[in-house]
């Protein structure tokens, strides 16, 4: 279908109307309250997990092997599964746990399924990062194992661990609009059945830019913090 410039300018103009935005603000919301309890579960559960893989690998503060390959073949068992197929695993569990296999409620429990493991690996990797001078600094102290990760892993990572997390926010929004093809709702529920399914172009480009927004509040927060944090540490 051919569109002449007259068109393209009804349609972006249609995109900021407040008929579109009647139909995009409610999902925004939506789309928050998803992305807000998926990242506090996805903060808590990814770092104790990304902490027990550190800990006890054959190299950590307190090696145990078996339990270190037990939970590095269960994450790579979930981050090798598309988030499309964790979703669907995971509905038939929302319904009995909550009663409901759809909508923002449902869908919580595949986006922290969907996001944990990810976030795991990310916490590994940034803690791993940490210089091994350090650590045995702390050991030859006496510093309980307790204590070196809190005191010495986790503050010395902390700037790599926020962009991290950064990135595990922006890929929980992702997941998010992609729930919405399952009856989550949101922006995703939106530019499915409104801009594409109906052919809502409008609609479809006010739902992108939403989503882009979002990221890029999003990557600058988590850049500005991990600069903050790095300077601090250079001061002191």
């Amino acid at each position: 279908m051919n569109m002449n410039n007259s068109d393209l300018f009804q349609i972006i103009a249609s995109a900021f109307s407040a008929k579109t935005w009647a139909i995009i603000i409610p999902a925004i919301w939506q789309t928050l309250y998803m992305v807000s309890l998926t990242t506090i579960f996805t903060l808590f559960f990814g770092l104790f997990l990304g902490v027990v893989l550190v800990v006890t690998d054959k190299d950590g503060v307190h090696p145990i092997p078996l339990l270190n390959k037990i939970l590095g073949t269960i994450v790579n068992m979930f981050r090798s599964l598309p988030s499309m197929v964790l979703i669907i695993l995971t509905l038939p569990l929302s319904r009995l746990i909550l009663g409901i296999s759809y909508g923002p409620k449902a869908c919580i429990l595949a986006l922290v399924v969907s996001a944990v493991p990810m976030f795991g690996r990310l916490v590994e990797s940034s803690i791993l990062g940490v210089s091994k001078g350090k650590i045995e600094a702390a050991k030859a102290l006496g510093t309980s194992n307790r204590r070196i990760v809190l005191k010495v892993l986790i503050p010395e990572a902390l700037p790599t661990l926020i962009r991290s997390f950064t990135i595990a926010i922006i890929a929980i929004i992702s997941i998010t609009a992609l729930a919405g093809s399952f009856g989550a709702g949101g922006i995703g529920d939106v530019a499915v059945r409104f801009g594409y399914q109906r052919f809502k172009t409008d609609i479809l480009i006010a739902a992108v830019l939403v989503l882009i927004v979002l990221v890029q509040i999003i990557q600058l927060a988590g850049d500005l913090s991990a600069k903050h944090i790095s300077k601090r540490r250079h001061l002191i």
